[in-house]
């Protein structure tokens, strides 16, 4: 099971940011300053990762990438340009770490012989339940 350890500061210079006009409600401020950024990350093309990160990146957000191969992710939360930048690298490292993650494979494991017991005495009882619901046979 490969363990992946990110290149951050490789990473962290491929990165393309955007400053774009926050929307919703502000008033006069939000007209005049760009506080939302955009971050955009091509993975293809990315040299602080692996071939088989890249691979299991672009499988893994493949519904996230545009046409491009490109990931977008966005943040306007605050009215910080500043702190927005900092909450959508924040998001997009954790993003990366969960789409890397290998999940740990299932060992396959037999029942235990209590637990066979006490299913087919549950089956059983259930028969007879059922049975016991059947109009009397007077025959």
């Amino acid at each position: 099971m490969p363990v992946f350890k990110l290149n951050k500061e490789q990473i962290l210079k491929e990165l393309r940011f955007k400053a774009i006009r926050s929307s919703g409600a502000g008033g006069q401020h939000v007209n005049k300053v760009s506080s939302k950024v955009e971050l955009s990350f091509a993975a293809e093309l990315s040299e602080g990762l692996t071939y088989t990160e890249k691979e299991r990146l672009l499988s893994k957000l493949g519904n996230r990438l545009n046409k491009e191969g490109v990931l977008i992710l966005q943040c306007d939360e605050a009215r910080s340009q500043h702190k927005n930048k900092q909450i959508v690298i924040k998001r997009f490292f954790e993003l990366l770490k969960t789409a890397l993650r290998v999940p740990k494979a299932r060992k396959r494991t037999k029942p235990s012989k209590s637990s066979i017991e006490k299913r087919l005495k549950s089956k059983k009882k259930a028969a007879e339940k059922k049975a016991g619901r059947k109009k009397p046979d007077w025959d």
